[in-house]
Protein backbone atom coordinates (compact mmCIF):
# COMPACT_ATOMS: atom_id res chain seq x y z
CA UNK A 1 0.00 0.00 0.00
CA UNK A 2 1.52 3.52 -1.20
CA UNK A 3 1.93 6.39 1.84
CA UNK A 4 -0.60 7.81 -0.20
CA UNK A 5 -3.42 5.01 -0.14
CA UNK A 6 -2.20 4.99 4.11
CA UNK A 7 -2.88 8.52 4.45
CA UNK A 8 -6.99 8.51 2.53
CA UNK A 9 -7.27 5.27 5.40
CA UNK A 10 -6.75 7.15 7.82
CA UNK A 11 -8.66 6.42 10.92
CA UNK A 12 -8.81 10.16 11.42
CA UNK A 13 -10.53 11.72 8.89
CA UNK A 14 -13.75 12.47 8.82
CA UNK A 15 -15.28 8.49 7.21
CA UNK A 16 -12.84 6.81 9.77
CA UNK A 17 -12.99 5.16 13.12
CA UNK A 18 -12.35 8.39 15.02
CA UNK A 19 -14.24 10.78 12.70
CA UNK A 20 -11.97 13.45 13.15
CA UNK A 21 -11.85 13.83 16.21
CA UNK A 22 -9.62 16.38 18.83
CA UNK A 23 -6.51 15.09 20.55
CA UNK A 24 -7.87 16.30 24.20
CA UNK A 25 -11.04 14.17 23.20
CA UNK A 26 -8.75 11.72 23.20
CA UNK A 27 -7.24 12.34 26.49
CA UNK A 28 -10.91 12.50 27.84
CA UNK A 29 -11.59 9.40 26.51
CA UNK A 30 -8.71 7.90 28.13
CA UNK A 31 -9.55 9.26 31.73
CA UNK A 32 -13.12 7.86 31.53
CA UNK A 33 -12.36 4.51 30.15
CA UNK A 34 -9.80 4.57 33.93
CA UNK A 35 -12.96 5.15 36.04
CA UNK A 36 -16.11 3.56 34.07
CA UNK A 37 -19.18 3.52 36.23
CA UNK A 38 -20.50 -0.16 37.47
CA UNK A 39 -23.08 -0.69 34.62
CA UNK A 40 -19.94 0.15 31.99
CA UNK A 41 -18.04 -2.58 33.34
CA UNK A 42 -21.18 -4.98 33.26
CA UNK A 43 -21.80 -4.28 29.73
CA UNK A 44 -18.22 -4.11 28.48
CA UNK A 45 -17.93 -7.59 30.26
CA UNK A 46 -20.29 -8.79 27.66
CA UNK A 47 -19.68 -6.72 24.36
CA UNK A 48 -15.22 -7.04 24.66
CA UNK A 49 -15.65 -10.61 23.27
CA UNK A 50 -16.79 -9.94 19.85
CA UNK A 51 -20.39 -9.35 21.02
CA UNK A 52 -22.23 -11.19 17.80
CA UNK A 53 -19.15 -11.25 15.94
CA UNK A 54 -18.66 -7.70 15.90
CA UNK A 55 -15.70 -5.61 18.15
CA UNK A 56 -16.71 -2.99 19.97
CA UNK A 57 -14.70 -0.15 21.92
CA UNK A 58 -15.17 1.14 25.05
CA UNK A 59 -14.91 5.32 25.56
CA UNK A 60 -14.13 5.88 21.75
CA UNK A 61 -13.49 9.15 20.44
CA UNK A 62 -15.95 9.93 17.79
CA UNK A 63 -15.57 13.75 16.11
CA UNK A 64 -15.80 16.00 19.32
CA UNK A 65 -17.91 13.43 21.70
CA UNK A 66 -16.88 9.89 23.01
CA UNK A 67 -19.28 6.96 22.89
CA UNK A 68 -19.39 5.05 26.14
CA UNK A 69 -19.42 1.88 23.61
CA UNK A 70 -18.76 1.96 19.29
CA UNK A 71 -18.97 -0.48 16.96
CA UNK A 72 -17.20 0.94 13.52
CA UNK A 73 -18.41 -1.96 11.11
CA UNK A 74 -21.94 -0.84 12.35
CA UNK A 75 -21.02 2.70 13.00
CA UNK A 76 -23.69 1.80 16.00
CA UNK A 77 -22.98 3.45 19.54
CA UNK A 78 -24.58 2.49 22.90
CA UNK A 79 -24.64 5.14 25.53
CA UNK A 80 -25.08 3.99 29.37
CA UNK A 81 -26.62 6.96 31.33
CA UNK A 82 -26.74 7.56 35.03
CA UNK A 83 -28.75 9.75 37.09
CA UNK A 84 -26.63 13.23 35.77
CA UNK A 85 -28.84 12.43 32.46
CA UNK A 86 -32.01 13.14 33.98
CA UNK A 87 -30.49 16.80 34.51
CA UNK A 88 -32.51 19.22 31.85
CA UNK A 89 -28.49 20.99 30.69
CA UNK A 90 -27.45 17.16 30.50
CA UNK A 91 -30.90 16.10 28.68
CA UNK A 92 -29.71 19.13 26.00
CA UNK A 93 -26.39 18.27 25.75
CA UNK A 94 -27.16 14.55 24.92
CA UNK A 95 -29.48 15.80 22.81
CA UNK A 96 -27.62 17.80 20.62
CA UNK A 97 -24.75 14.68 20.32
CA UNK A 98 -27.09 12.61 19.06
CA UNK A 99 -28.86 14.55 16.45
CA UNK A 100 -24.71 15.31 15.62
CA UNK A 101 -23.90 11.92 15.62
CA UNK A 102 -27.04 10.67 13.80
CA UNK A 103 -26.29 13.41 11.48
CA UNK A 104 -23.26 11.55 10.53
CA UNK A 105 -24.73 8.40 9.90
CA UNK A 106 -24.14 6.78 13.04
CA UNK A 107 -27.07 4.63 15.14
CA UNK A 108 -27.48 5.35 18.88
CA UNK A 109 -29.60 3.48 21.18
CA UNK A 110 -29.50 4.55 25.35
CA UNK A 111 -29.83 2.55 28.21
CA UNK A 112 -29.74 3.53 32.30
CA UNK A 113 -27.33 2.46 34.83
CA UNK A 114 -30.59 0.65 36.30
CA UNK A 115 -31.24 -1.15 33.43
CA UNK A 116 -28.09 -2.72 32.82
CA UNK A 117 -27.27 -3.62 36.62
CA UNK A 118 -31.08 -5.12 37.20
CA UNK A 119 -32.02 -6.18 33.80
CA UNK A 120 -28.54 -6.83 31.74
CA UNK A 121 -30.05 -10.12 29.89
CA UNK A 122 -32.74 -7.64 28.36
CA UNK A 123 -30.26 -5.16 27.28
CA UNK A 124 -28.14 -7.51 25.32
CA UNK A 125 -31.75 -9.27 23.56
CA UNK A 126 -32.39 -5.59 22.56
CA UNK A 127 -28.78 -5.15 21.37
CA UNK A 128 -28.67 -8.70 19.41
CA UNK A 129 -31.52 -7.20 17.75
CA UNK A 130 -30.35 -3.80 16.44
CA UNK A 131 -27.33 -5.62 15.50
CA UNK A 132 -29.03 -8.04 13.54
CA UNK A 133 -30.83 -5.32 11.82
CA UNK A 134 -27.74 -3.29 11.37
CA UNK A 135 -25.83 -6.38 9.78
CA UNK A 136 -28.65 -6.83 7.23
CA UNK A 137 -27.88 -2.71 6.17
CA UNK A 138 -24.49 -3.55 6.21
Amino acid sequence: MSEEQKINKSPFKKEGMFSEAHPLVFEMARNLRKNMTHAEMILWGYLKNNFEGYRFRRQHPVNMYIADFYCHKLKLIIEVDGSIHYRDDVKENDIKKENDLKDMGYTIIRFSNDEVGKSANRVLEQLRIIVAQLKKQD
